[in-house]
């Protein structure tokens, strides 16, 4: 009985481990006030001759959560969000239950942004040097299967990049 019991413990340990192993980054961070990201990131942009995009969603999104590590792990995705846009991941919390000062900043935000969440999430909000809402990206046009395309995410960065745009 004891070895049973000591089996099905280390199998339910290495089942965790595996999940844990397999779990996603949690990139939003849910402490920092949204709006004062963006200003922070649009004095960046400016400063390095970027635009911003912000990564509208959150970490109870899974979709948010493999879009950022699509971007951190494929190459040529990170190559292009690094050499033109500052990217932001930007916390959306709508939620009642937070109170009604969080449900007005998230109707702020909102606004902000020309109302992406229209969209779904995630949602990509590219925006010139000045906060200037330049386009709004539906990530479900970048997606394929399970993950996301990279010639599709290519093509939608490389729209929107200072040196096209400005053209």
């Amino acid at each position: 009985m004891k070895r049973m019991i000591t089996i099905a413990f280390m199998m339910t340990v290495v089942v965790m481990m595996a999940h844990a192993q397999g779990a996603l980054k949690r990139v939003y961070n849910e402490t920092i006030d949204p709006m004062t990201q963006i200003d922070e990131g649009l004095q960046k942009a400016k400063a390095e001759g970027k635009f911003v995009i912000c990564q509208v969603g959150g970490n109870w999104c899974p979709w948010c959560l493999r879009f950022a590590d699509f971007v951190e792990k494929d190459t040529a995705v990170n190559k292009a969000v690094n050499d033109n846009f500052v990217y932001l991941h930007v916390n959306y919390n709508p939620r009642k239950k937070e109170g009604d000062a969080s449900v007005e900043k998230a109707a702020q935000l909102m606004k902000r942004l020309n109302y992406p969440q229209r969209f779904g999430f995630p949602v990509f909000v590219v925006l010139d040097e000045n906060g200037n809402v330049l386009h709004i990206q539906d990530s479900s046009f970048l997606e394929q299967g399970k993950g996301y395309d990279e010639q599709k995410t290519l093509r939608f960065l490389k729209n929107w990049t200072p040196k096209v745009v400005k053209q």
